[in-house]
């Protein structure tokens, strides 16, 4: 869901193989006229497992106060045994939440 309001704090993560497309900042207000993206984390490594690693690392990194995020919820399908493995298909989203508490994503 969208989740507008100012942005208390921000700091997006880096390094090798980690991009971030963005134009938040801290005291950013998010306005809720429109798209609620406010950046995109891109990773990338030398195999699956590794951009994957990079991800969930980078995810921990990523620091958004102030507003709702949806990292919770990238950082628990970076740890599900069916999405590591390359088995997701288009009903992924549907099966990982009936199998996955939605309180992990708050």
């Amino acid at each position: 869901m969208p989740s507008p309001g100012t942005i208390g704090l921000y700091y997006a993560p880096g390094g090798h193989g980690v991009r971030v497309d963005s134009h938040a900042y801290s005291g950013y207000a998010i306005p809720p006229y429109y798209d609620s993206m406010i950046g995109k984390l891109i990773c990338y490594g030398r195999d699956r497992q590794t951009a994957i690693q990079r991800t969930y690392r980078a995810l921990n990194e990523y620091l958004i106060r102030g507003i709702k995020t949806t990292i919770p919820l990238h950082k628990a399908i970076m740890c599900d045994p069916t999405f590591i493995e390359g088995k997701a298909t288009t009903a992924y989203m549907e099966d990982f939440f009936a199998r996955t508490p939605t309180d992990l994503f708050s």
